[in-house]
């Protein structure tokens, strides 16, 4: 009996990229094309291009390289931007239910996630595993301060005892079960790094050095960064709500030895401005925690009213 090789599916989202897929999708396609000259994959494996609402020339940049590679291509146009993890949970669910693949990879459109080991991946996905991480090997082409930052978000990741691949962002292979289990996943509030974990099935890493963009700039600045690490640990652990508790306990002991600090000014006072520390000094200090607690339950509310509204992750306005 005949096995046929498994069709492939790239997909990679793309966000105001106008001058970067013209020099980058011959370049990604091309390991796609060894793969299936070799026969490791199908040849009616394409390149899927999800456009999350750019505001530049993206779509027309498109429609161009659709051109120039026919039956290569396939595209989505998202009505608006409705964020990067939805746009390549858009992606991999079109390349599930509508282009039947076996074997889907995530990653980005600026090369700084290295095509050549696109092959290392399928490699290790015909050897058995489900799941194949792309990993950088080093972050020395960071900034002192987003390396910094990386460092101890991943520290405190562990430290809630949240399962995550350190210095993985969202290259990745996923093998048809692990699609299907994927998008079983139905929250609003998408963190695929810390999903795909898990899942479970059997993975495995393929390293490899992060290069520079080639044309265009990261829409990954430090804000961003936050609220992706904020949404991160919010979705997968309630520490924080556990800190709070204990933050409140801690306090109220606290002021328990106010009050006998404050008898004690009282009875021995020795000349200084009566009831001023005692006043003042807990008044801003309860003042701050109070509002510190309110932001994390306010998170947590936020994204409870977000599931609760079941609005759609994505919307697609047009198919290529």
């Amino acid at each position: 009996m005949l096995i046929m090789p498994s069709l492939l599916t790239i997909v990679l989202p793309c966000y105001n990229e106008q001058g970067v897929l013209k020099q980058s999708i011959p370049i990604i396609w091309k390991q796609v094309d060894n793969l299936i000259k070799n026969q490791n994959v199908s040849p009616d494996s394409r390149l899927l291009l999800v456009d999350d609402g750019s505001a530049d020339d993206t779509w027309v940049e498109i429609q161009t390289l659709s051109n120039q590679y026919p039956n290569t291509i396939k595209a989505l146009k998202l009505t608006r931007n409705f964020g990067h993890q939805n746009a390549v949970f858009a992606g991999m669910t079109f390349a599930r239910d509508r282009l039947n693949t076996d074997v889907c990879i995530s990653m980005d459109c600026d090369l700084q996630d290295d095509p050549k080991i696109i092959s290392q991946m399928v490699a290790e996905y015909q050897a058995g595993y489900e799941v194949v991480y792309g990993v950088r090997s080093s972050r020395n082409k960071d900034t002192t301060a987003k390396r910094s930052f990386a460092q101890w978000y991943y520290r405190i990741l562990s430290g809630l005892k949240i399962d995550i691949i350190p210095d993985h962002a969202d290259y990745r292979l996923l093998g048809k079960k692990a699609l299907n289990a994927l998008t079983q996943f139905n929250e609003n509030n998408l963190f695929l790094r810390g999903i795909v974990p898990l899942l479970g099935y059997p993975s495995t890493k393929v390293y490899y050095e992060r290069e520079e963009r080639i044309a265009g700039y990261s829409k990954y600045d430090i804000s961003r960064m936050i609220r992706l690490a904020i949404n991160g640990i919010c979705s997968f652990s309630s520490a924080p709500l556990v800190f709070i508790l204990w933050l409140g306990m801690i306090i109220s002991l606290f002021s328990v030895f106010m009050g006998i600090w404050a008898l004690g000014v009282k009875l021995f006072g020795n000349g200084s401005i009566p009831g001023w520390a005692s006043i003042v000094v807990p008044m801003y200090f309860l003042g701050g925690i109070q509002l510190f607690t309110m932001g994390v339950i306010g998170i947590y509310v936020g994204k409870i009213f977000e599931e609760a509204k079941h609005r759609p992750k994505y919307l697609i306005e047009q198919e290529l």
